[in-house]
C-alpha cells in the first residue's frame, strides 16, 4: 500500500537533493595557498560564467595532503599542490586526470615547453602549472648587513649564535634538502645516509637557544619585519611583493638563494579525485590559461608565470631578481625529487624523530 504522506516526504527529499545538486553545479571550491589568487580574477570568472568561487586556504603541502586524505578530495574542486607532491597525490588516488583520454584543455599550448611534460607528471595528464618561484632565506639587513648567501645563516652557530631564527613549517623533504645542501650532499639529496645526517643536523638546530621554531613562509616575512626573528625561510615573490607594497615596513628585508643550493618549485593546478564539480574546475583552469589572465595572476602574486604567451604582459619588476632569478642563481636551483613507497616512509619517520628529540 502506498502512503501519500510518505510519498510526499520522499518527493521532498528528491527535490531537496536535486536543488542541492543544482547549487553544487553553480560553485567552484578552490583550495589554495593563502593570498595566492588575484580577487579581480575571481570576479572576472564569476561574471563571465555565473559560477561562484568559494575559497579555502592552507599554508603547506603537508596540510593540503592531510586535508585531502581526510575526505577533502570530495569537498574541493581545485587544489594547488607543489610539483614534488603530485606523485604522492596520484599514487594515493587523490587527484583525477584533467580531461578524458584524447582531449586537451583550451590554452594549454600557451605553456612554456619546459613545463609541458615535467618529471612529476610526465604526460601532463593530472596538472597544469600555476606559478613558479624559488625558496631562500629572508633576513634583517640591519642585523646582517652583508651575509654570505649560505644556509649557514640558519644552521651554523658560529655565523649566528644569538639572533632568533626559524625554519619552514610542515615540509620534511624541503628542510632535509636544505640541511643536505649545507652538509655538502646537495639540496636534491635522496636516501638513508644523507637523510639520517640531515635529521641529526635538525636535532642539533632545534637545541640551539636562538631557534624559535617552525613557521610558514608568510609568517617568517612578518616576523623578520617586526623583529621577532632575524632570519627565516621564505619565497622570493612574497618578499618582493611586501617590499614593493610597503618599503617603510619591509624595506630592511633581504633575500638570497643559498649558494649550496635551494628549491626551484612549480605550483600546479589539479582536480581532486571526487571533486563535486570538476567541470567548473576545468573551466577555471582554461580561464587562467588565457595570457591576459595569467599575467594578471603573476602581477598580483609577484611570481613568475609558466605561460609563455603571458610573459610580455607581466610587470617589468617580474623580469628581474629576486622574482626572475639571475643566470648565476639558477645554477644553484633544483627541483625537489619526488619520493614514494619505502623512501617516503623513511623520510616521514626520520622527520618525526627529528621533530620530537
Amino acid at each position: 500500500m502506498r502512503h501519500p504522506i510518505l510519498v510526499g516526504v520522499a518527493g521532498l527529499g528528491l527535490l531537496a537533493a536535486s536543488t542541492l545538486a543544482d547549487a553544487e553545479e553553480g560553485k567552484l571550491r578552490l583550495f589554495n595557498w593563502t593570498d595566492y589568487m588575484a580577487p579581480s580574477i575571481i570576479e572576472g570568472f564569476e561574471a563571465e560564467t555565473g559560477i561562484e568561487v568559494v575559497q579555502n586556504y592552507y599554508n603547506s603541502n603537508a596540510e593540503l595532503l592531510s586535508k585531502l586524505t581526510a575526505g577533502g578530495d570530495a569537498q574541493y574542486d581545485l587544489v594547488v599542490p607543489s610539483d614534488y607532491f603530485v606523485p604522492r597525490l596520484i599514487d594515493a588516488g587523490l587527484i583525477q586526470p584533467l580531461t578524458p583520454e584524447g582531449e586537451t584543455l583550451t590554452g594549454r599550448d600557451n605553456i612554456l615547453e619546459e613545463f609541458r611534460t615535467p618529471s612529476y607528471d610526465p604526460e601532463g595528464r593530472y596538472t597544469v602549472p600555476y606559478q613558479w618561484g624559488v625558496t631562500g632565506v629572508v633576513y634583517n639587513t640591519e642585523t646582517f648587513p652583508d651575509p654570505e648567501p649560505s644556509w649557514s645563516l640558519l644552521y651554523d652557530p658560529e655565523v649566528n649564535d644569538a639572533y632568533p631564527f626559524a625554519l619552514l613549517k610542515g615540509d620534511a623533504q624541503f628542510t632535509f634538502g636544505t640541511l643536505c645542501a649545507f652538509q655538502g650532499a646537495g639540496f636534491d639529496c635522496v636516501g638513508e645516509a644523507p637523510w639520517v645526517k640531515a635529521a641529526g643536523g635538525l636535532i642539533e638546530t632545534r637545541r640551539r637557544d636562538n631557534f624559535v621554531g617552525f613557521v610558514d613562509a608568510t609568517a617568517a616575512i612578518e616576523q623578520v619585519a617586526s623583529g621577532v626573528i632575524h632570519a627565516g625561510v621564505a619565497y622570493n615573490g612574497d618578499v618582493a611583493a611586501k617590499r614593493a607594497a610597503d618599503p617603510e615596513i619591509y624595506g630592511h628585508l633581504g633575500f638570497f638563494v643559498p649558494e649550496e643550493g635551494s628549491q626551484r618549485w612549480v605550483d600546479v593546478m589539479a582536480v581532486p579525485a571526487h571533486a563535486p564539480n570538476p567541470q567548473a574546475a576545468r573551466a577555471f583552469i582554461e580561464y587562467l590559461l588565457r595570457p591576459e589572465v595569467a599575467a594578471r595572476l603573476s602581477n598580483h602574486n609577484f611570481y613568475t608565470t609558466p605561460n609563455e604567451a603571458a610573459l610580455p604582459l607581466v610587470d617589468p619588476a617580474l623580469r628581474e631578481p629576486p622574482v626572475m632569478p639571475a643566470a648565476d642563481t639558477r645554477q644553484h636551483l633544483f627541483f625537489t625529487p619526488s619520493v614514494s613507497g619505502d623512501q617516503l616512509q623513511l623520510l616521514q619517520q626520520l622527520w618525526s624523530e627529528a621533530r620530537s628529540r
